[in-house]
């Protein structure tokens, strides 16, 4: 038995072999790996971005703060 013809794909509570699906059948699969592939990453994209996005407010939230106690000490 080849690698392909083990595959089993599970859609809705049923079981097909990936060999026994029509060419248009095996495309849209292919699609639909392809698609959850790209899924993933974007989710992890927006994670690191996100993670940076919070960093940065961090630092100028940061960076405000010791300005405004600087100016304090200024001002007095």
């Amino acid at each position: 038995m080849t690698q392909q013809e083990s595959k089993v794909i599970n859609i809705d509570g049923k079981e097909y072999k990936e060999s026994d699906l029509n060419q248009e059948q095996t495309y849209c699969i292919r699609q639909i790996r392809s698609l959850q592939n790209k899924c993933e990453s974007l989710r992890f994209e927006l994670d690191s971005s996100q993670m940076a996005l919070q960093f940065a407010t961090s630092k100028l939230i940061s960076s405000l703060t010791t300005s405004e106690d600087d100016d304090v000490k200024i001002a007095n």
